[in-house]
């Protein structure tokens, strides 16, 4: 990408050249500053709703619903009244982002259910893999929804899309958005969890953000959230559904509310980024999958079209057009909006050109650069907005658009309806009567571009495509043999522990553990005590925690101590990259000071009951029967050093 610029200055007076050779030295220092940051490179993150209608913020003319975040952020940034998602159901427009290509060339051609044979398949190439070869650090959380086989071997995962970290439901989360049971971490099952579904999400990646700052802070990142809400079961906490009190029909306070929560969660995220000074270099798009769910006039289904004919599952606007957000500082001015019609599948082309990544060569990419959009200027769009949508009614199931003109069809192309898009945006009137020329144009387009689409697409399962299978990640946290130079402990992996003066210190470039073994398994309340200090490490990466389990591993064992460098106290069961699943509770404390840690172990209610530093954490143990027998030391690429654990009944602790 040519990222050059030039300064043209007008013809001037002597006294505005005189002042202008004043603040010479500054204009050189901002031009430096602009080379400079233009050399970086940003980061992306793509916040997708589901079922959210084109007319469900306030920012786009929504008259109750209250979304103070994302209207905040369409002011941020560039708005888009003529955005598209890729399909007018949720599993193909989520392949349409991550490939660039219409669903029916990608294999997704249709939702999926569990079970079912259709995903995505390794011969797709997305976005967050080319991303992933080229440095960055990927991450997914919330909705997948891109196999019919959810975290099983059968069929590929997040991760063998190019994911480092996910945290994902198959489709909906159960039973409801609120308190969902069926969260996926990295292949690992996370139970039953608190909170609203998108805030889930939105703190997971979060907690990515934070664990990778000390470490891998250095690359740029990639993030894909995408929210449950407003999907049904739809379900909201009740402290988002509080202004619309006055609204006696349940329904309605449920549907606003939900995307009030979800506002609520994506300013948690954006206020995230800022504190963490990504936003000048970062990238930030928001949009939906496909139109709003039902009539809109009874039970939870109210989502808005703006007027918009059709909803979900149709190919008319209202089904397919959603909102569009973008924010990019420096790249798209504040406020600014633009009615060129884009479509999911640009995405993927748009990151490409930003980063001067070659489009794949052997197959067809349907998606654009919205680079000129971002510079005012005509999309140069080679291939024609287009959609087949299979849960269409039949003499609807077909759409193409180009320019201001849009086409639908019937599923066997022996039936036409023409629009004048910007016209007449509610598509009332079928103009193909009185514009023949134009119709007959469209209809052989249509039939042209839906004949290449279909022979490339629907029956991929026949013909599965031949190609490199990314390496999966390791869905085990397993440690190396370590070096126990005390000769006290029964198990030492992934580092080295030593005699120090308060007792031991445990030393890794990576995670370590240090554990004895309990004559028995524990079976009856006990309480853990022991103090640490952190030594230092490598930036801020500086932990420490006692850990217990029933057995011998990093997989399955639970930790319960501090994450010094991120000013977090942290209880989490496996290795350092299921800590964001955890409980956490917030601390200020000085990066060297000894922290006083006591672990109350309770069998009987199945729960850790933690207080370091005098803050309170708890945690849930499996009801499968496995008793504590190990327990010690762990640290995570850091040193730390340990005082020996005293355990006692709990009653005795102060």
């Amino acid at each position: 990408m040519d990222l050059s610029f030039r300064v043209v200055f007008p013809k001037v007076d002597q006294m505005t050249l005189q002042m202008g050779r004043r603040l010479c030295c500054v204009w050189v220092l901002l031009a430096m500053t602009s080379v400079a940051r233009a050399a970086e490179r940003p980061n992306f993150i793509i916040f997708l709703t589901d079922d959210q209608g084109w007319g469900d913020l306030g920012c786009y003319g929504h008259p109750l619903i209250q979304s103070p975040n994302l209207d905040r952020f369409a002011a941020e940034g560039l708005k888009l009244t003529q955005c598209y998602s890729a399909c007018a159901v949720c599993s193909p427009s989520r392949s349409a982002i991550l490939t660039g290509r219409t669903p029916y060339r990608n294999g997704v051609w249709r939702w999926i259910p569990v079970g079912h044979p259709v995903h995505l398949r390794t011969s797709e190439i997305t976005i967050a893999e080319l991303l992933q070869d080229r440095g960055y650090a990927t991450c997914h959380t919330g909705k997948w929804h891109l196999n019919g086989h959810f975290n099983s071997d059968k069929q590929p995962q997040p991760d063998a899309h190019g994911y480092d970290h996910w945290f994902a439901t198959q489709n909906n989360a159960a039973p409801n958005h609120l308190n969902p049971r069926n969260y996926v971490r990295n292949g690992r099952a996370c139970g039953p969890l608190e909170g609203p579904s998108s805030l889930l999400a939105v703190n997971e990646a979060i907690a990515w953000l934070k664990a990778r700052k000390g470490t891998d802070g250095h690359r740029p990142f990639f993030i894909t959230v995408w929210t449950h809400e407003p999907h049904l079961p739809i379900e909201t906490e009740a402290r988002f559904m509080e202004a619309y009190r006055d609204i006696s029909d349940e329904g309605i306070r449920q549907h606003h509310g939900n995307i009030t929560q979800m506002d609520f969660a994506f300013g948690q995220l954006m206020k995230a980024v800022d504190d963490m000074e990504y936003r000048d270099n970062t990238m930030v798009v928001f949009t939906s999958d496909n139109g709003p769910e039902g009539n809109g006039k009874r039970g939870r289904t109210r989502g808005s079209t703006g007027g918009l004919r059709g909803r979900k599952r149709h190919s008319h606007e209202g089904g397919i057009r959603v909102p569009g957000l973008l924010r990019w500082p420096g790249h798209v001015r504040p406020g600014s909006t633009s009615d060129q019609p884009v479509i999911g599948s640009d995405l993927f082309t748009t990151i490409c050109d930003i980063l001067d990544i070659p489009l794949p060569a052997d197959r067809t990419i349907d998606g654009a650069s919205l680079l000129p959009l971002l510079a005012n200027k005509p999309i140069d769009r080679p291939v024609p907005l287009y959609w087949r949508n299979h849960l269409a009614p039949q003499q609807y199931r077909v759409a193409l658009r180009i320019g201001d003109w849009k086409i639908i069809g019937s599923d066997d192309l022996s039936q036409f309806a023409l629009y004048n898009i910007r016209q007449d945006p509610r598509e009332t009137k079928d103009l193909g009567p009185a514009h023949q020329d134009k119709l007959t144009e469209l209809k052989q387009r249509l039939i042209e571009h839906d004949a290449r689409v279909l022979k490339e697409g629907p029956d991929w399962w026949k013909r599965e495509p031949t190609r490199r299978k990314r390496p999966q990640a390791p869905r085990s946290s397993a440690l190396g043999k370590g070096q126990d130079k005390t000769g006290q402990f029964a198990v030492v992996k992934g580092g080295a522990v030593a005699k120090h003066v308060l007792g031991y210190q445990l030393s890794s470039a990576q995670e370590c553990l240090a554990l004895w073994k309990l004559p028995e398994p524990i079976t009856a309340r006990t309480t853990f005590e022991l103090t640490c200090q952190s030594l230092g490490g490598a930036g801020k990466v500086r932990n420490g925690a006692l850990i217990l389990g029933a057995l011998p591993e990093n997989a399955s064992t639970f930790k319960i101590g501090t994450a010094i460098g991120l000013g977090q106290h942290v209880a989490f069961q496996g290795g350092w990259d299921q800590m964001p699943s955890g409980r956490r509770v917030a601390d200020g404390f000085k990066p060297t000071q000894t922290l006083k840690i006591a672990v109350t172990l309770d069998p009987a209610k199945a729960q850790i009951t933690a207080v370091i530093n005098g803050k309170t954490i708890t945690y849930p143990l499996p009801k499968d029967g496995s008793a504590i027998q190990y327990y010690g030391y762990y640290v995570k690429g850091t040193t730390t050093a340990f005082s020996p654990i005293r355990i006692q009944p709990a009653s005795q602790l102060p």
